[in-house]
């Protein structure tokens, strides 16, 4: 026999989490299902001494404020993980643990899906995927196995001490590779971070941070991300207490910049001539959001301090006018890699066809093209603030929604099912 309920939310982050407040809310029955422990990513797929890239006050759910973190400060993995597990608890959350999902397929002749899963077999109406866009590490097969002493993903890195002595090649300017490369050139390495197109956000600017600024100007709710910008990486950071991630500073630290990786061969890497073009780009991109800025305080009257040094970028790093393009990893001494190169989703188990020819899920605003299946967590889910904590509980309402509105329709007529005639009521 299997265990019966209206909705499998499956995985218990972020997403998980905030789907089970709305449908607690709707008084829909459901079960959420994690494979580890809450928030598990955040515990164990992170590097020891990552905080939040954004403060407290904004990068989190409205029903609950960081209890031990200052409202402009930025919680540390630790305390991110721990919010999640309060949170499920204060909402009461069904979360089983240590419960991982194995397959999911539609009932034949019947409405609903099978859930398989370690400790048994669930049916339900709906099924939820709340994994997140975190499922599986992206390492380009570009340096072979044994290249050198070590080759790790950014999940995969905890500290300096974790890698063999040695110089270290970070590939990736993002938030992960930034931090990372400024971690490893303070413990006392030399570092190579290699720099591909990226946006580049002030971490505050005329007294707000960042976040505040895409939240007045309306960039949260941007629909649909620039030609060829679904993917570009952010590079904003919350370390040491928040700052602007200036190339030029990294370069000026000692932290060598190189152009995008793109060939190996008898032990030199070959990097992109782009170096200073992705500079470039990422600066013209931050310009254009003090300009934004500036006018917004203009036009509304704002009594907000002006920065007109902000916007006096210094001369590009030695580095990027005559960029490296190659790289003797033994000569150099590198004995490390570390690749902060993103991740792709994995959704093996859920044998549905709600994916398009490229296997991404074909879904609009989170409700699939697979009658009964939702998704969650992923960027530009909704919009771009989608990935993000307090984003992904908005969309979470959105998709308890469309739930709660077929359960009306499913009930119309059989008010003999459990549960029916409360469904039709919510509609």
């Amino acid at each position: 026999m299997s265990e019966e309920t209206e909705v499998v939310v499956v995985g218990a982050g972020q997403a998980g989490v905030a789907m089970s407040e709305h449908l607690t809310a709707q008084g829909v029955p459901h079960l959420v299902l994690e494979r580890h422990r809450i928030a598990e990513r955040w515990r164990s797929e992170r590097w020891d001494s990552l905080v939040a890239n954004g403060p407290a006050w904004h990068d989190r759910f409205p029903g609950l404020a960081f209890p031990d973190v200052a409202p402009d400060a930025f919680a540390s993995k630790e305390q991110v993980a721990e919010y999640f597990v309060a949170y499920a608890e204060k909402i009461g959350a069904p979360v089983r643990c240590g419960v991982e999902v194995t397959s999911v397929r539609r009932h034949a002749g019947r409405p609903g899906f099978r859930v398989e899963t370690s400790q048994g077999a669930v049916d339900a109406r709906f099924v939820v995927a709340a994994t997140g866009p975190f499922q599986r590490p992206v390492i380009p097969p570009v340096v072979p196995d044994g290249a050198v002493p070590a080759q790790l993903h950014s999940s995969g890195y905890r500290n300096p001490e974790q890698l063999p002595e040695g110089a270290v090649l970070v590939v990736g300017a993002g938030s992960s590779g930034v931090q990372i490369a400024d971690e490893l050139r303070r413990s006392g390495r030399r570092v190579f971070l290699s720099v591909g197109p990226h946006d580049r956000p002030p971490r505050e600017y005329r007294g707000r941070d960042f976040c505040w600024w895409l939240g007045v100007l309306g960039l949260w709710d941007a629909e649909t991300p620039p030609q060829g910008a679904a993917h570009v990486t952010i590079a904003v950071s919350g370390a040491r207490g928040g700052h602007t991630v200036d190339f030029r500073t990294l370069a000026a630290d000692g932290i060598e910049l190189v152009g995008m990786t793109a060939s190996h061969a008898d032990g030199v890497l070959r990097f992109a001539p782009d170096l200073a073009t992705n500079i470039a780009l990422g600066d013209a991109k931050h310009l254009e959001l003090l300009r934004a800025a500036d006018a917004y305080v203009e036009r509304n009257g704002l009594d907000l301090p002006e920065e007109p040094e902000a916007h006096v970028l210094g001369p590009v790093p030695d580095s990027a006018a005559t960029p490296r393009l190659e790289l003797d990893l033994a000569e150099a001494g590198v004995t490390s890699i570390v690749w902060a190169t993103g991740f792709t989703t994995d959704y093996g188990w859920l044998e549905v066809d709600a994916f398009d020819e490229n296997g991404r899920p074909d879904q609009r605003r989170g409700v699939s093209r697979e009658p009964g299946v939702y998704f969650l967590g992923l960027p530009w889910l909704s919009r771009r603030g989608s990935s993000f904590i307090w984003g992904v509980w908005h969309d979470a309402r959105y998709v308890a929604d469309h739930i709660t509105t077929q359960r009306g329709y499913l009930a119309h007529g059989t008010t003999d099912r459990p549960g029916a005639a409360a469904a039709s009521r919510q509609n």
